[in-house]
């Protein structure tokens, strides 16, 4: 039979083996729980909802060659207006950024090229209400179409976009994950979009265009 002090032995031996494994197994759930998996999760979201900005974008864009082109053919002497919309295109889609990492100054020249291009296409479809042969043209119906559902999915992708940089910039600068970040990621806190003069025009004048 073992003597007391042999049992207090063995018990501060069994103790020492099991504080190590105790404080290892409390840390690995003190780091998860502040960002180990929610900062990396977060970034995966945040370059999705970036990713689906662009892309809808380049599907607006896309949409525009032949939307001029149908209107040509009822309103060749708009050249004006055809021409600003060409020109906007151009512009929009000269601006190639990848939002999940640009700059704030980067993002707002991007927002301002793609606020010019709403503007010149509110202004299109403006001119094509005067013409009813156009209007009533299977082509330029379709177009509007889609059209109308490539904005709806701009607005939407651009607010997920919006609450993916949200949730991003908490979790990097509030703590306890704001220390995981500076421990084990150091990633900086993302610039945010925002409604430029040019895109908040375009949305006020939004309801005066028929789609």
């Amino acid at each position: 039979m073992l003597s007391p002090m042999s049992n207090h032995r063995s018990f501060r031996t069994a103790r020492r083996a099991v504080l190590p494994m105790l404080v290892l197994l409390a840390s690995s759930f003190v780091v998860t729980g502040c960002g180990i998996q929610s900062i990396p999760q977060a970034v995966n979201a945040l370059d999705a909802a970036a990713a689906e900005v662009t892309n809808q974008y380049k599907r607006r864009a896309d949409l525009i060659p032949n939307l001029v082109s149908t209107v040509k053919g009822y309103a060749s002497h708009e050249q004006e207006t055809l021409t600003a919309v060409t020109e906007a295109r151009a512009k929009a889609t000269a601006m190639r950024i990848d939002p999940s990492n640009a700059s704030s100054e980067q993002i707002q020249q991007f927002q301002a090229a793609q606020g010019g291009l709403s503007q010149a296409l509110g202004r299109l479809m403006v001119v094509a209400e005067r013409y009813p042969d156009l209007k009533a043209d299977r082509n330029f119906r379709e177009l509007q179409a889609q059209l109308e559902g490539t904005e709806n999915r701009i607005t939407v992708a651009r607010q997920r976009h919006i609450e993916a940089i949200r949730q991003f910039n908490d979790l990097v600068t509030v703590p306890p994950t704001s220390f995981t970040n500076s421990l084990f990621y150091h990633h900086d806190k993302r610039p945010q979009w925002s409604l430029d003069p040019a895109e908040q025009k375009a949305v006020e004048q939004a309801p005066e265009v028929t789609f």
